[in-house]
């Protein structure tokens, strides 16, 4: 019999168009299915790790039921897949790249030591559509401007999504018995701890799984994606596709999601082609994290580094982590985060253009904010969405433009079904998402809905006369 394939699952958790699963099947031997709580894991931010471990554990069912196991392990990578080499006798592991400096830097360490150590390792495509490396200007540069991008790729035929293996293809649970190779639990883990009673209230809003996300996705191409162009910022409205939860992990390929597109717009949904341009946005982000890893850790334009940021814990700053700036849209935005760990993205656009340039405060604030909140937590895109909204990253939105939160409320939520929806404060009687906010929150906030609604700590003129001030005191 050939020796087995050890299949590291990461931000893959999928069974269905894995490359690097379907190298693992083909080459004949039977995979091991492995997760490790490894060194990048301990990074990951409150939110993050607990959806991370709600995925890892329903992959975990999923491989059960098909008579296999998913092996869990904590440790560091590299010293934990040496031990798994040992106890298996597997020559060859598979993997999906990553892109993140963390990532990256552990990876390399991976494909060092099984080189010294006489093994195979494998990386392949399959959190992105293209290689950042392969996306290329006429001059041989990369990319740093999205539109150009777009229609660079626009046209090219990507592959088919791959259909996942059969269960024969995985070792048998009885197998692992008998070998005695142990397995953690993903409860023993804790990566929920920080969420505390967080979690009760956020866990109805998880779609867990491929299947859920394939749901998603069928759904938002038969019902929504006809209308998407204009409907997607229309933040009361059930308008956009909500697969960044999965597609963070993992869970759906963006190929499967990309040939969806396809076959709407060949269908004629008007709405198609901008769906197609926002995954592409998504791979722009990561081909800006590969080429200029600093994206994540500093201002992607140098002529920031002298602006005057604030970055203290400011009162400002409290009431805007809390939803409590007294504007309307902020707020509501803010308490969306807060109790389904996701934010639709025009709440995004607002809430980071209020801090970076209305409370003058440093978008790597704001970026750790979201880290800690984030269920679809994305290390490219939250840093390039928060640079873009500073006005300090690549393709950003001009330093000048400093949206006016209280009109963009006017215009994208005209009835404020949006705003009653999260904020209770002032209303005679809130709706049942508002009123959970405050079962949310720490209680050492001292929040409560019968509280009055706070007047603005800073108003939308005076905190935009404020910022272009600043900006002209600055030369730019």
């Amino acid at each position: 019999m050939a020796a087995p394939m050890i299949m590291w699952f990461r931000r893959d958790l999928r069974l269905g168009d894995n490359r690097a699963l379907a190298a693992a099947a083909e080459a004949g031997g039977p995979v091991i299915a492995v997760f490790i709580h490894d060194e990048c894991v301990e990074g990951l931010a409150t939110a993050p790790a607990w959806r991370l471990g709600l995925g890892v554990a329903h992959l975990a069912e999923r491989l059960a039921a098909m008579g296999t196991r998913l092996v869990l392990r904590r440790g560091r990578a590299r010293d934990v897949l040496d031990q798994l080499v040992t106890e298996t006798g597997a020559q060859t592991l598979h993997w999906s790249r990553a892109y993140d400096p963390d990532s990256q830097a552990r990876d390399r360490e991976v494909k060092a030591w099984a080189k010294d150590a006489g093994l195979t390792a494998q990386s392949h495509l399959g959190h992105l559509m293209f290689e950042p490396w392969t996306v290329q200007t006429k001059t041989g540069g990369f990319y740093k401007v999205y539109t150009p991008m777009w229609k660079a790729v626009r046209g090219t035929e990507l592959p088919t999504p791959i259909a996942g293996p059969p269960a024969s293809a995985f070792q048998p649970t009885a197998w692992f018995d008998e070998q005695g190779i142990a397995s953690d639990s993903v409860d023993d883990w804790a990566l929920g701890a920080g969420m505390r009673r967080g979690a009760a209230i956020v866990r109805p809003y998880v779609r867990l799984g491929e299947d859920a996300a394939r749901e998603r996705l069928d759904y938002f191409c038969e019902t929504l994606i006809d209308r998407y162009d204009t409907a997607r910022d229309q933040v009361f409205a059930d308008g956009t596709s909500n697969l960044s939860e999965n597609l963070s992990l993992g869970e759906i390929s963006p190929l499967t999601c990309w040939h969806a597109g396809l076959r709407a717009m060949e269908a004629g949904k008007s709405g198609a082609e901008t769906f197609l341009k926002e995954l592409v946005w998504r791979e722009f982000a990561y081909h800006l994290l590969h080429h200029t890893p600093h994206i994540t850790s500093g201002n992607w334009r140098p002529e920031w580094d002298a602006f005057p940021w604030n970055e203290d814990e400011t009162a400002e700053v409290t009431a805007w982590k809390r939803g409590s700036t007294g504007i309307t849209f902020v707020d509501a935005a803010m308490r969306e985060m807060y109790v389904t760990g996701r934010m639709h993205n025009r709440g995004r656009m607002i809430v980071a253009s209020y801090l970076c340039k209305h409370l003058l405060t440093h978008w790597k604030i704001g970026m750790r904010w979201f880290d800690d909140c984030l269920i679809d937590w994305d290390p490219a895109s939250n840093a390039m969405g928060w640079q873009w909204s500073a006005g300090s990253g690549p393709d950003a939105t001009p330093y000048f433009r400093v949206f006016n939160p209280v009109t963009q409320r006017e215009k994208f939520d005209p009835r404020r079904e949006y705003t009653d929806r999260w904020i209770a404060e002032g209303r005679t009687l809130p709706s049942d998402t508002a009123l959970s906010y405050f079962d949310a929150i720490p209680e050492s906030w001292a929040m409560d809905p019968t509280d009055a609604y706070p007047a603005p700590i800073v108003a939308a003129d005076v905190g935009r006369k404020r910022a272009l001030a600043a900006y002209e005191a600055r030369g730019f």
